[in-house]
């Protein structure tokens, strides 16, 4: 089981407390993988914080419900993550904003970004398809693997790697305009 270095017991070992319903372990698994969710999910939401909270702790309630059901396949991070993400996707289509992926002109983003263009960099991030935010982000920020991207999104693992594709060439695109308007204007 994956475990943070001085993070104290195991996630298995604070599952367990939970399922005996222990406050203390929930507490504990809590303030591990919250601090994960929740720029991960401020990025899918398009930085609303409200909305993000609200994602979080509707993250929380499904996946204690579910602990039960919990097979240890995957990580928990993994397991919470994907849960966290099925959040952001349900709140994104009841306000019309989760599209079906499209495909987009392209090119790869090349890490890493220098401190002065992470402006830049997360109105890219948020001006992509919801979808293809998730995959890049998931992929590329989190380091999931396709498969596992796969199983939380409920997408074939190369369809994910088709959206990471077109993903990374809007983000080159989103990221080559900007700084062309940039340049355009330090020249006048």
């Amino acid at each position: 089981m994956p475990r943070v270095l001085g993070a104290g017991p195991p996630d298995a070992e604070l599952i367990a407390g939970v399922l005996r319903k222990e406050e203390a372990a929930f507490r504990a698994l809590y303030r591990r993988h919250t601090p994960h969710l929740l720029p991960m999910v401020l990025r899918m939401l398009d930085g609303m914080e409200a909305d993000a909270d609200d994602v979080i702790q509707d993250t929380w309630i499904a996946a204690t419900a579910a602990l039960r059901g919990f097979r240890h396949d995957a990580s928990f991070r993994t397991w919470i993550t994907g849960i966290a993400i099925n959040r952001c996707r349900g709140l994104l289509r009841t306000r019309g904003r989760w599209t079906a992926l499209e495909p987009v002109a392209a090119v790869a983003l090349s890490p890493p970004v220098p401190l002065g263009a992470r402006m830049d960099l997360e109105r890219a991030i948020a001006a992509l398809a919801p979808g293809y935010r998730a995959v890049l982000m998931l992929h590329d920020v989190e380091g999931y693997t396709h498969e596992e991207i796969g199983g939380m999104l409920d997408i074939a693992a190369g369809t994910s790697k088709a959206q990471l594709h077109h993903a990374r060439r809007a983000m080159r695109a989103l990221l080559e305009q900007t700084q062309e308007t940039t340049h355009d204007v330090a020249r006048r």
